[in-house]
């Protein structure tokens, strides 16, 4: 089992790899694809609320590259600084998706609050999971019973990773048929943007499954220790 994860492992990681070249390459390609309506993320962000009756919510400028996200606990959308000032296909598609994340929450999505209430479990199961998990291994034939206690919480950051795939193609899907709902864009920048999400979404795909893969395989060393 140890050679068959790792190899696994290193499957899943190129895969990884290639999928976050691709992204990058599509939105390089998609940022010169510039908007013949001349609006930049911010506004297209601002109107798709304004589209879907939310007031509520505020759209700021994040620093970074690609750190865009709504943030349910202050209703922002984030934005990076590129996508908030730049008028182009890649820059529209990540605005609407945010947006997206801000209309689920306005209709009560239960993906996404399903993923909300999962946060807090994940930050904590984050700080100690690895410590836990490396010392449950190595006590494995004196104290199995901590490895088990690892893997239950590696579970939770499992489960957080598999809840995240429904919320965020569902957040692409309404940003996309607002998008062509609304005729914003052209053809082809519609096209473009399509393209920029589908590949932005095979992200948490990759993520989700080396989740799934790892979490197997720590059920694989309880298990042999309890036999041995």
């Amino acid at each position: 089992m140890g050679m068959g994860y790792l190899i696994l492992a290193g499957a899943l990681m190129l895969f990884s790899w290639l999928v976050s070249s691709r992204l990058k390459s599509k939105f390089e390609h998609y940022s010169k694809l510039h908007l013949q309506n001349g609006m930049t993320g911010a506004e297209i962000a601002e109107k798709m609320l304004a589209d879907n009756g939310i007031r509520d919510v505020r759209v700021i400028s994040t620093p970074g590259r690609l750190t865009d996200h709504y943030n349910p606990a202050d209703k922002t959308v984030n934005l990076s600084e590129a996508v908030y000032n730049q008028r182009n296909a890649a820059a529209a598609a990540v605005a609407a998706h945010e947006c997206g994340h801000a209309v689920q929450h306005a209709v009560g999505y239960e993906w996404l609050t399903m993923r909300s209430k999962l946060v807090p479990v994940v930050n904590v199961a984050s700080s100690y999971m690895q410590w836990i998990l490396l010392a449950g291994i190595l006590m494995i034939k004196t104290f199995p019973g901590l490895l088990l206690v690892g893997i239950i919480i590696f579970a939770a950051t499992t489960l957080f990773s598999i809840v995240t795939l429904p919320v965020e193609y569902d957040a692409s899907n309404r940003a996309l048929a607002w998008l062509e709902n609304k005729r914003m864009l052209t053809p082809q920048e519609q096209a473009g943007a399509k393209d920029s999400l589908k590949w932005a979404a095979r992200t948490y795909v990759v993520a989700a499954l080396g989740s799934i893969a790892t979490l197997f395989y720590y059920i694989s060393i309880y298990m042999g220790g309890r036999r041995d």
